[in-house]
């Protein structure tokens, strides 16, 4: 099966979320079609999709139908199951591959593989696998950690901050007694992200670092140019680039970073990466000429990447449960862009939308 699409193609999509929905609307935007896949039947992406699944991801057969009826498969979300990932295979590529699944589905596997394999500068870490392990690895880092689940843990979810002897009495009880890692407490000045993408002939893009603030563990928002050395910034893109060459990667990734201040000298480490497009990313929406909704695209329909290259200044602010609530008056702010999700129940902690508010290059 030839690596190109070509107009009129059809991209299969795991996850009917707020992504896999901007996803297919910039595929709509280039003459691709897409067929959603996703349990659930309420998902918002399958109002501007061609065609969808409504069924389980472990689904063998669902998933063969599905697989042969498009010419890529690409995903939202990184927990896709090992085991879907490697039914598609047997029928059409899936992109990015399996590996970047693999590797940022357990944190355990994701730091060792930033550390080693891409050679970058992470958090110290430390297996922990019950409560003697844990209060072993809390005396080797100081006394302090926050303690992670390998898996499924995202917007502050499964993990623990230890700074007290009392944090640490039935943490790994809190936890679920699941297989998990401790990260040593990196003094951070804050977290920036970068969005990068690779395309099938290994054309490395990168789009400049954003600033990002969060609130209550949720993305807020994201501010561009981030206010950091230059230096810091191409040191950055060089982290990003290294991680999806390690990877073969196909697509776009979000890569998270701390920015640390050693004294006069600023070092970034990286905080994971996400293999796919980013809430981090979605002011490139606005003030891109290629969004990076339709650099995914590109590179899973094995196109030539577009520029990343910035027109404006940007914040992009998360609208989160009721915050949705403001989209008139956003509408009359002459630099506002305002993108709504389609989710028809607004719930505490949950993204409905953003707004990309602009300003002149800086």
């Amino acid at each position: 099966m030839g690596s190109t699409l070509r107009p009129g193609d059809t991209i299969g999509i795991l996850g009917g979320g707020q992504l896999g929905r901007m996803i297919a609307q910039a595929a709509s935007r280039m003459g691709l079609k897409c067929h959603i896949y996703c349990p659930d039947e309420n998902s918002p992406a399958f109002e501007v999709s061609a065609e969808k699944t409504v069924a389980a991801y472990e689904d063998e057969q669902a998933l063969t139908q599905f697989a042969k009826s498009v010419s890529v498969v690409t995903y939202e979300f990184e927990n896709v199951p090992g085991e879907t990932a490697r039914i598609l295979e047997q029928f059409v590529p899936v992109r990015p591959g399996p590996l970047a699944l693999k590797v940022s589905q357990d944190r355990l596997e994701e730091k060792t593989f930033l550390s080693e394999e891409a050679a970058t500068q992470v958090a110290p870490f430390i297996k922990v696998d019950n409560q003697a392990e844990l209060e072993a690895a809390l005396m080797e880092l100081g006394g302090q950690g926050v303690l992670k689940t390998r898996r499924f843990g995202y917007d502050g979810k499964g993990q623990i901050m230890i700074r007290t002897p009392q944090d640490i009495e039935g943490a790994m009880d809190k936890l679920g007694n699941q297989p998990a890692i401790l990260e040593g407490i990196v003094l951070f000045e804050k977290e920036v992200s970068i969005i990068v993408a690779r395309g099938v002939d290994g054309t490395v893009k990168c789009y400049d670092p954003a600033d990002n603030y969060h609130k209550n563990h949720i993305l807020k928002t994201s501010s561009v140019p981030a206010d950091i050395p230059e230096a810091t910034a191409q040191e950055a893109i060089d982290m990003a680039t290294r991680i999806v060459v390690a990877l073969n990667y196909v697509g776009v990734m979000g890569v998270e970073l701390f920015v640390v201040k050693d004294g006069d000298k600023t070092e970034l480490k990286v905080n994971e990466i996400a293999p796919r497009v980013h809430n981090s990313g979605h002011w490139t929406e606005d003030a891109c000429p290629v969004s990076q909704f339709e650099q995914h695209v590109r590179a899973v329909a094995g196109w030539p990447l577009g520029t990343p290259t910035r027109a404006h200044n940007v914040i992009m602010e998360n609208l989160i449960g009721d915050d949705v609530n403001t989209w008139e008056a956003t509408l009359l702010e002459p630099n506002a862009r305002l993108t709504l999700y389609g989710k028809a129940e607004t719930r505490e902690g949950r993204k409905m939308g953003h707004i990309n508010r602009l300003s002149p290059k800086s």
